[in-house]
């Protein structure tokens, strides 16, 4: 035996983010490192903490102040065609981000689609 029980529970955990069907509370129930590992490689973005106060709009969060996705009008089409997740939970346009979406009070994971994330990290 290499790796501890605990070990081996967060690499089930993990993979199930990845490819299963997790949900918000999986990820929260993640450690910091262990998210960082998980998302190793996927693209991010810091915005302060300051911006979730009164909550941040799905588009801002999307195209204009991440970068996530190319242009505001590609933001709209993903939402209108429900593509888009926040912490593995399908979101419409008038949802806002706010400090209770925090994962490990730092991170929000963005989602397009099955395959596509995003990892918003909150300083």
């Amino acid at each position: 035996m290499v790796h501890s029980k605990e070990d081996l529970e967060r690499a089930i955990t993990a993979s199930n983010i990845l490819f299963g069907k997790s949900t918000s509370e999986d990820l929260r129930l993640l450690d910091e490192q262990t998210f960082l590992d998980v998302f190793d490689g996927v693209p991010q973005a810091q915005l302060p903490k300051s911006e979730l106060e009164n909550g941040l709009d799905m588009i801002g969060a999307l195209a204009a102040k991440t970068g996530f996705l190319g242009s505001n009008g590609e933001a709209r089409r993903e939402l209108k065609q429900n593509s888009i997740s926040v912490n593995k939970e399908k979101v419409k346009e008038d949802y806002r981000i706010t400090k209770t979406d925090l994962i490990n009070n730092k991170f929000v994971l963005l989602q397009r689609g099955k395959k596509n994330y995003f990892v918003l990290v909150v300083i």
